[in-house]
């Protein structure tokens, strides 16, 4: 019988320590070389929204920074979690890229069990934007400001007032179960599909209470066909100077559930220097005076906010959210 031969433990060692070289200077020229086709860049809603015009802004200017199409891909459905499953499961190489919101991130692992493996694939990128929104009411409800709403919702029973919100668990849905808790009153929160029925039905005066984002609401205010009672911002509107944020009304934790904000995330496996270089893209993006002056004029604000520091943000709100929707009972079907 012929005996079998062993290779060297050093063999061993040496072969893995050259594969493992390999790998890493195969790693580091992809980086040099990235990008070489074209990077996709998964939108988790429909044309035509706040997040689709915040992704093809920036679509455009990261075609600039990396020398690449950058094709953006509308992938609606299940309030963002399919367009979330599309990047957390691709390839992370850094051709799949994803726009993420307060959303996809921070409410809908909150009711979902499939958001929350989605974001664990996931690795925040940077964050791109934040966006005002605005607490309205129909013109009939006799108050000028926020006080003098939850003084008007106390002097009536309960259950008087009632807020159109794009669906349960919505950010929408959230801040009027905050408000009820904080002032120990109760707004009915009905819910809607989507913001458009919800406002239509609040101008007509079916319900009371609208809570949206600025871009979209401004015109109905503007017409007087809606009242801004207070902006969820870090300052006030320049369209509309006599309305105090809620932070200047004394509700800064409100004020910052309000906040809607945007962001790029990617698989998370994908290399660091992958991930350095598309960063990099995107803060000098987010530098450009055009691509500030096109994000600026549908009412956003720059933020620019490190990968780091998003993740923070994100567990902090995760946490805020969870509590809130824990002691208002909310739950999803």
């Amino acid at each position: 019988m012929f005996e079998r031969t062993r290779t060297p433990s050093w063999h061993r060692r040496f072969a893995l320590a050259a594969f493992g070289a390999l790998g890493l200077a195969a790693v580091g020229a992809g980086a040099q070389t990235f990008p070489a086709k074209p990077v996709t860049l998964v939108v988790p809603f429909a044309a035509g929204g706040s997040t689709d015009l915040v992704a093809r802004v920036m679509g455009e200017a990261l075609r600039k920074e990396l020398g690449q199409m950058v094709v953006v891909d509308n992938r609606a459905g299940a309030g963002g979690m399919l367009g979330t499953e599309a990047v957390s499961r691709a390839k992370p190489d850094g051709y799949t890229i994803g726009v993420a919101t307060v959303s996809t991130l921070a409410v809908n692992p909150v009711f979902y069990d499939k958001a929350v493996k989605a974001n664990a694939n996931l690795k925040p990128l940077i964050g791109l934007v934040t966006m005002p929104a605005i607490f309205t009411v129909n013109p009939a409800v006799p108050a000028k400001d926020f006080a003098g709403f939850i003084a008007e919702v106390k002097r009536k029973p309960a259950g008087s007032f009632s807020a159109a919100v794009p669906g349960i668990g919505s950010i929408g849905h959230l801040l009027i179960e905050a408000i009820n808790e904080s002032f120990g009153v109760k707004i009915l929160a009905v819910p809607y599909r989507g913001m458009g029925p919800a406002q239509t039905d609040v101008i007509a005066g079916t319900a009371q209470v609208l809570f949206d984002q600025a871009p979209s609401v401004l015109q109905q205010v503007q017409g007087g066909k809606l009242t801004a009672l207070a902006v969820a911002a870090e300052q006030r509107l320049p369209e509309l100077p006599q309305v105090a944020t809620l932070k200047e009304a004394g509700q800064p934790a409100l004020n910052e559930l309000g906040i809607t904000w945007f962001a790029l995330v990617v698989p998370a496996k994908t290399p660091a220097p992958v991930v350095d270089r598309l960063h990099a893209a995107a803060k000098a993006a987010l530098q450009a005076p055009d691509t500030v002056a096109r994000l600026t004029q549908m009412g956003a604000q720059v933020s620019a906010t490190p990968g780091n520091v998003l993740q923070q943000q994100i567990d902090a709100a995760l946490k805020r959210n969870r509590e809130i929707a824990k002691r208002a009972d909310i739950k999803v079907e």
